[in-house]
């Protein structure tokens, strides 16, 4: 099972993301483009997620994935039950709605050197 630990540390680990409280709710984002987010009470973490394949993904697993609040609907979000994940799924969730938040360039230079970007 995943823990907002673990969303918290995957998270900051991308470069230029910074960490927010809004309305109770941690918010992981690049400027002002919130990219992830975890519920209050730490059992749901939203993501960013191209809204044309939004109901595809939600079907695939209605157990695992929900729609977005009626709030967020124009968005392109998708929320996710931190206990039907593990935490691949969790990384590699968080590093694609991260992916469509950065440069082009700050994604392919984390491609080349990962862990030890930014390079130097």
């Amino acid at each position: 099972m995943v823990t907002a630990d673990d969303v918290r540390r995957h998270a900051l680990s991308l470069p230029r993301t910074t960490e927010g409280l809004v309305r109770d709710s941690v918010k992981f984002r690049i400027k002002s483009i919130v990219y992830a987010a975890i519920s209050p009470d730490e059992t749901i973490m939203g993501f960013g997620y191209p809204k044309d394949e939004r109901d595809d993904l939600i079907a695939s697993d209605p157990s695992k994935f929900l729609p977005p609040l009626k709030s967020d609907e124009r968005y392109q979000w998708v929320r996710v039950r931190l206990a039907a994940i593990d935490e691949a799924e969790m990384r590699e969730l968080i590093t694609d709605a991260w992916r469509m938040c950065v440069p082009r360039k700050v994604a392919a230079a984390y491609d080349e050197f990962g862990a030890e970007f930014p390079p130097g």
